[in-house]
């Protein structure tokens, strides 16, 4: 085995040195051993076949930070199911070879480290990760191609979407495309800035070629890869079947001027639309984000109902469920955020004992802190995870049934037979903006949603959040959405992040500033 130069990597400040020793150890040799039988179950799935393909994974070493920790890398241009572990390369944190294996006879080739390293090193660097595999996959080329002037690959509401990391079944999944090259190296820029406009992807496709895919570790790479096969796969099936994979129902593609439906593109106007012959609002955009409470629900049930039943039912809630992992995540958030509120004297904030003081002490002082953040109306996040798991029991035991403005429904049915793709944007969490459209007056309307953003995306005051989603949806230009609420403060913010904006005025809304600059509608059938 030769071995390169051995530099020093860092280790809680102090220095541990890369020994051939070091290099030869029994996590790197587990690696080896582990890599080179992924590549032989991933020729059987038809991921690296004809020399193709690629797999990374990061030496776990707890005394090591992420970014330092050794990287094994299977070679390029050799047969992936024939490997064995000592032909794994062996690179530093910064992608230096420290160690290469020998050479074999005829017919071998000389080894080379693989050819897709450099943007293996794109994924470690931008994303931390803790392994990337590289598939020439069939699905994840033919996705790619269905649409030959798409920028994105795009699905919802399908199950095995909850296999992607930060995504569930109601929302929609976008992965980046970019245009393949000669030599792979030369992908390298084009991945690097795919991986920073969309910061929730965990893949970038290459029309023609594969699908790149990270995770924080092997698993986590190994698991999503086989979920986005299967999704890629799903969608060249629908759309054999003349459905469509991208909306919600996955009904037969629809287009209104018999141009084929993978290039019909909702026209563009200006501002916030123009008038039709019906005096209607054509919409600007391919997508629409809309708000909730004081838009699509009258603020009365927020205030009346929903806030009510949660300040009502925290106690009962928190004994009930104590001991399960969700109520204790509940819980640990809500301490940092009294932390933080008590730090700051925050009004109505209050100590919340220790898990020693007892089950009943420490209920309490939640207890106490959440009704004096649901008095105060606080947007945090804290808040607004714990009120939908009430709310979720509260809907589950038919307690609760959400009422949303009459023309709330026609309006999503109309505009999902357009193809227009509908977003909710809420303080309220993404579960709670779930359960709120799954029950309401009307039914379930989660079939014409595309997917949900909360405040986890960050303040709906703040522009930074609508230019971040704009990265999530993967528009062209953010001027495609149009934000729909009725808050003049949120509406400014994503206004300055370049979104096209209406205000909708409703019964029991808060009286709009004099000369506050936007198009306003009392009628989502105005759109």
């Amino acid at each position: 085995m030769a071995a390169a130069a051995t530099p020093a990597v860092a280790v809680n400040g102090a220095v541990k040195v890369a020994t051939q020793a070091y290099l030869e150890s029994k996590p790197v040799k587990e690696t080896r051993v582990l890599l080179a039988d992924l590549c032989r179950h991933f020729y059987t799935l038809g991921w690296v076949g004809g020399t193709g393909g690629s797999i990374t994974i990061k030496v776990h070493d707890d005394s090591i930070p992420r970014p330092h920790q050794l990287i094994v890398m299977s070679p390029s241009g050799v047969q992936k199911e024939r490997m064995d572990p000592e032909d794994m390369y062996i690179l530093d944190g910064n992608g230096s070879v420290l160690s290469a294996p020998f050479p074999k006879p005829y017919p071998h080739k000389r080894p080379k480290c693989s050819d897709c390293g450099p943007l293996f090193m794109k994924a470690y660097q931008i994303r931390n990760a803790g392994a990337v595999i590289h598939s020439h996959g069939i699905e994840s080329c033919l996705a790619t191609m269905i649409d030959p002037l798409a920028k994105e690959f795009r699905i919802t509401h399908m199950e095995l979407i909850k296999g992607i990391q930060g995504h569930g079944y109601y929302d929609e999944l976008v992965v980046p495309i970019i245009e393949n090259a000669a030599y792979e190296y030369e992908l390298t820029e084009s991945l690097a800035k795919a991986i920073e406009a969309y910061p929730k992807t965990t893949a970038v496709l290459v029309r023609n070629h594969g699908i790149y895919v990270w995770g924080d570790s092997w698993i986590s790479a190994k698991t999503q890869a086989e979920c986005y096969h299967y999704l890629f796969d799903a969608a060249i099936k629908l759309h054999q079947l003349g459905l469509d994979w991208t909306t919600p129902n996955h009904g037969p593609i629809q287009n209104r001027k018999g141009i084929p439906d993978t290039y019909l593109k909702t026209s563009i106007s200006t501002k916030a639309g123009t008038k039709d012959s019906n005096n209607e609002i054509e919409p600007s955009s391919h997508c629409i984000l809309l708000d909730i409470e004081g838009t699509a629900t009258p603020i009365s049930f927020v205030s009346d109902v929903l806030f009510p039943y949660a300040r009502e039912n925290v106690g009962r809630h928190l004994s009930a469920t104590y001991e399960t992992a969700e109520t204790q995540d509940d819980m640990k958030l809500l301490r940092y955020q009294v932390e933080d509120d008590l730090v700051k004297g925050v009004e109505g904030a209050v100590p919340i004992p220790g898990d020693d003081a007892g089950k009943e002490e420490v209920i309490a002082a939640l207890v106490a802190n959440v009704e004096a953040m649901i008095r105060a109306d606080r947007k945090i996040t804290a808040l607004k995870q714990l009120q939908g798991h009430i709310w979720r029991t509260g809907f589950g035991k038919k307690e609760l049934e959400s009422v949303v403005f009459d023309d709330v429904p026609e309006a999503l049915e109309k505009w999902h037979a357009l193809g227009i793709k509908v977003y909710i944007y809420s303080s309220g969490s993404r579960l709670a903006q779930r359960l709120l459209f799954g029950n309401t007056n009307y039914g379930d309307l989660r079939k014409y949603l595309s997917g949900f953003f909360d405040t986890m995306v960050g303040n709906k005051k703040e522009t930074r959040s609508y230019v971040e989603i704009t990265e999530s949806l993967g528009v062209d230009k953010p001027s495609e959405i149009l934000f729909v609420t009725d808050v003049v403060q949120e509406a400014a913010a994503a206004k300055a992040a370049g979104l096209e904006v209406l205000i909708c005025v409703r019964p029991g809304n808060a009286p709009l500033p004099e000369n506050h600059g936007f198009k306003t509608i009392t009628s989502f059938s105005e759109i």
